[in-house]
């Protein structure tokens, strides 16, 4: 994830960059990547000075043909070369596919507003949006909500998909619905173009855009295929330009998308709980930006305020959560997760990450830039949630429950639904 040549040009920042994100044990690869591109190098110089032999000979031989001169030791000379020329050619490959490896494993370097701390204990509180609600009244939690008014059927999708799944039913999947329609409206609005992606991506997709340890706890493998499951529309949408050579004047690129998102979710505290907060199959409104190097931290700042301003026109209390160094995944420059609160839990819960992995997914995928210059470099890429809807219907449900247990709709989505209350049907 970072090119081999800036590991060697900037030694020093990057094993300082391993230590704020608690990785030192990985310094030695530093030094073995370092060592292993030296010994390219070489070889590279071996290799090219023995294909400017083999021309040397070739013109020295068809010389002396012309002047029809003993060439015999000329051509064995010449025969030989291109088994050593070989021979290198297959250390360097090695090699490559050697520092390839190592460079996967050096996490990207973090933006110097990142809080340092070793695991999430450390994150970082930042601001607050909206007012906690107090309740007169004893409180139920979504899915008692959702299963006295008979707008979801946890028991029915246990019994023929598992844990971790649920029926939408009702006016509870016209909220979903009306949710998905509000998001992408939203987006549209903030001139985002809307993208219906591929929920299945392949092998060389997947290691562009997930680190390695969120491909063991996020991603569903297809058996037989060469097809995964998306985590997250963002994959598609990045996984869309791959090999691409954007031009400077088409950036930045913004897009939007709606689809449904599958997850492992191995490791995660709750899947075995019932409810819609933590599941392994969820929609999702996403947004995505491709941009030059030196917007990207102006962007990240438009998508986070992005997704906090459809949590404020829905009146559910946010706030945001940086993560700090030792908490953020491989791939990741830097990342805040909006989170809102829930009344049930007394605590703020997350339903969207902010994040900036500037070119190391554009790297990993091939997504450069043709400047106006001719410079070929790398984009910079950024996502962020911009509504999950399983978890914007919990913190809905949740805050807007109401003594009698029905449950108001937030004004901003009543146009939508064609209705003010969710209550028990008579």
């Amino acid at each position: 994830m970072l090119d081999i040549r800036y590991i060697k040009e900037n030694t020093t920042l990057v094993k300082e960059n391993l230590k704020r994100r608690f990785q030192e044990d990985k310094a030695h690869l530093v030094d073995k990547a370092i060592k292993n591109y030296e010994e390219w190098l070489s070889l590279k110089k071996e290799a090219e000075d023995l294909r400017a032999l083999r021309n040397n000979l070739s013109n020295e031989i068809n010389s002396l043909k012309k002047q029809k001169k003993d060439i015999s030791d000329l051509v064995h000379k010449a025969k030989e070369l291109p088994s050593k020329i070989q021979s290198i050619e297959e250390k360097q490959d090695l090699l490559k596919h050697e520092i390839s490896k190592i460079e996967k494993q050096i996490p990207n370097m973090l933006h110097k507003s990142v809080p340092i701390g070793k695991d999430e204990s450390k994150n970082k509180l930042g601001k607050k949006y909206g007012i906690i609600k107090k309740f007169n009244f004893k409180i139920k939690n979504h899915v008692e909500l959702a299963e006295s008014l008979n707008i979801a059927d946890f028991e029915s999708s246990a019994k023929i998909s598992g844990k971790g799944f649920y029926f939408l039913q009702g006016k509870l999947a016209v909220l979903n619905q009306a949710l998905i329609r509000f998001g992408i409206d939203f987006m549209l609005k903030k001139k985002y173009t809307l993208v219906e992606p591929p929920l299945m991506i392949n092998k060389h997709v997947v290691d562009g855009v997930v680190s390695f340890e969120e491909f063991q706890n996020m991603i569903y493998k297809i058996e037989n295929e060469d097809l995964y499951l998306i985590g997250t529309s963002e994959h598609s949408l990045i996984g869309k330009y791959v090999n691409h050579i954007i031009p400077e004047d088409s950036l930045p690129i913004k897009l939007c998308s709606f689809s449904s998102c599958f997850r492992k979710e191995i490791g995660s505290h709750g899947i075995n709980e019932k409810g819609l907060w933590r599941t392994h199959q969820f929609n999702k409104v996403e947004q995505i930006i491709i941009c030059k190097p030196e917007d990207s931290y102006k962007y990240f700042d438009e998508i986070l305020k992005n997704s906090i301003e459809i949590y404020k026109k829905l009146k559910i209390p946010t706030r945001e959560l940086s993560f700090c160094s030792g908490a953020l995944g491989n791939l990741k420059a830097k990342q805040i997760d909006i989170e809102v609160y829930r009344p049930t839990t007394k605590r703020y819960e997350e339903v969207g990450s902010c994040s900036n992995l500037t070119e190391a997914q554009a790297r990993l995928l091939n997504i450069r830039i043709a400047t106006n210059n001719g410079e070929r470099i790398f984009v910079h890429t950024l996502n962020n949630t911009a509504i999950a809807t399983s978890r914007a219907m919990v913190a809905i449900i949740e805050n807007y429950q109401q003594k009698d247990g029905s449950i108001k709709v937030p004004a901003v989505l009543q146009k939508y639904t064609g209705f003010k209350k969710i209550e028990k049907e008579k």
